[in-house]
């Protein structure tokens, strides 16, 4: 979980009198979750936040589903997601069910013409390409390769992107996405041993406060829909906050794995938890130092979880013929492991340079028509001896 922040703005207490130069008042808005006992924000608004002008129609976000049961091991391409320049219409959801979506997104193009609000879930957002800055209506996030920006639900943001190329894969989670429960005390402070800490949480630096009227258009999902909504009030006209309740941004690169004498199993690279999935961050690292160690990892069965791993860079140890934005699924119920080779190549290694990011999901996983657009459809073979 983030920790307490304040930026801005704010009176001695809340609820209470806070006037703007002019004698007026300051509108206060609580931003929580999970009713009023999960994590909030109180903020502090230019105009109500309440000015709705119009709705002007809607469309379905829903991705289509290919296939709604599935036993079989896949890998996606996730380069072949063709790049498209608005930011919403090149998010491609490839695989589903009812606590998360994995999305692949190649947007070209900055968020200009409207602001988006997520009502339904959370989203992480990982870089693999690209650099800019998010911005949102509780300040602001420079980003780069190897980031994830954690994003509350019902943040509004803008996304502004540097250059043309840019590759995100974006987790969509209608769960509240935590740090790791086993590395945090009962105060939520981050332990020793956790492979990271508060230090390497970035947060929002900086307040775009507007306090302007006239005709702004907000796209909100919610129920997989999304919403065109017109506010008489421009968005970010927030003077200051102070709560746990804002997007913040961690790379990928201040992981510190852990490593041990033989192989160690994947929770050591969690990074974030939800009650319905984990992800995980497998970063360069050195390989265990038993003399008789086997770095490959072993064979095992996924009984109680999907497991997908999407590719960033480096060397893939354990799998042949793999490449950047590609996307292994391996569904619960049946076991994987190394393709054949991989362990005998391991042997003697001392470390690795690979970077991915895994997703473990507690419910099956559905295959959705974009996803089978870029999958290779003999990738459940691929572990035969020839």
């Amino acid at each position: 979980m983030p920790f307490y922040h304040k930026l801005g703005k704010i009176p001695h207490k809340r609820h209470t009198v806070f006037k703007k130069p002019d004698g007026s008042l300051y509108y206060e808005q609580l931003f929580g979750t999970i009713g009023f006992d999960g994590m909030s924000t109180n903020m502090y608004h230019e105009q109500r936040p309440t000015q709705v002008k119009e709705i002007k129609g809607s469309y379905n976000a829903r991705p289509k589903i290919a296939a709604e049961h599935n036993i079989k091991s896949y890998r996606f391409k996730g380069f072949h997601i063709k790049p498209e320049p608005d930011y919403l219409q090149s998010r491609k959801t490839v695989l589903t069910n009812s606590d998360v979506d994995i999305v692949l997104a190649s947007p070209q193009q900055s968020t200009k013409d409207y602001f988006y609000k997520n009502s339904d879930s959370d989203e992480l957002l990982f870089i693999h390409q690209g650099t800019g800055k998010l911005r949102t209506h509780l300040g602001n996030l420079d980003f780069k390769y190897g980031d994830y920006l954690v994003i509350p639900r019902g943040t509004i943001y803008k996304i502004d992107f540097d250059d043309e190329v840019n590759r995100l894969f974006i987790v969509e989670s209608r769960r509240p996405i935590y740090t790791p429960k086993r590395y945090r005390n009962y105060f939520g402070q981050l332990l020793e041993h956790s492979p990271f800490c508060e230090r390497d949480l970035r947060q929002p630096y900086e307040l775009e406060t507007n306090d302007e009227n006239g005709e702004f258009l907000m796209k909100v999902k919610k129920q997989g829909q999304i919403y065109d909504m017109i506010y008489a009030s421009h968005p970010f006209d927030v003077v200051g906050y102070d709560g746990y309740n804002y997007p913040y941004a961690f790379s990928i690169h201040d992981f510190e794995p852990i490593t041990g004498r033989i192989h160690q199993p994947p929770p050591v690279h969690q990074t974030f938890e939800t009650d319905a999935f984990v992800v995980c961050s497998f970063v360069p690292r050195l390989y265990d130092y038993h003399p008789d160690s086997i770095p490959a990892p072993y064979n095992h069965s996924n009984i109680d979880s999907d497991e997908v791993l999407y590719y960033v860079d480096g060397d893939f140890m354990s799998r042949n013929d793999i490449e950047k934005g590609h996307i292994s699924l391996h569904p619960a119920g049946i076991p994987h492991g190394p393709h054949p080779g991989a362990v005998e190549r391991s042997i003697g290694q001392t470390e690795t340079e690979e970077l991915a990011v895994m997703v473990d999901t507690f419910k099956p996983l559905q295959i959705t028509e974009d996803a089978m657009e870029i999958a290779d459809d003999s990738y459940h073979k691929s572990w035969l001896d020839h």
